[in-house]
């Protein structure tokens, strides 16, 4: 059974930090990209942050500076350091894994983790 879950939402104060995790587990050959979406009330779902296999980073302008992706080949983890906070960051955030199994790619998403940040 694949499963991609992420983990380390919660409740902070605007200026604040959080680290999202998100591990994939089961028979997986390899990852591919990971990336970070989240998704407010009465918004659409929107990119925050990818990691390529190789390191490469890309983020959306509005969390560039404050929030930074890594990953852990070895776990098969994710990770998002969110610094600043801004009660505008406030979103469901969910994982997206672009997995390898058996010769076929498909792409998993987490369950999402509650991201609040209080003014």
């Amino acid at each position: 059974q694949v499963q991609v879950v992420e983990s380390g939402g919660g409740l902070v104060q605007a200026g604040g930090s959080l680290r999202l995790s998100c591990a994939a587990s089961g028979t997986i050959f390899s990852i591919n990209a990971m990336c970070w979406y989240r998704q407010a009330p009465g918004q659409q779902r929107e990119l925050v942050a990818g990691i390529t296999s190789g390191g490469s980073t890309n983020y959306a302008d509005s969390v560039k500076g404050r929030f930074t992706i890594s990953r852990d080949n070895i776990k098969n983890t994710v990770y998002l350091q969110m610094n600043s906070l801004k009660p505008e960051d406030t979103a469901v955030y969910y994982c997206n894994a672009e997995l390898n199994i058996r010769s076929r790619t498909y792409n998993y998403w987490g369950q999402g983790t509650q991201v609040t940040v209080s003014s």
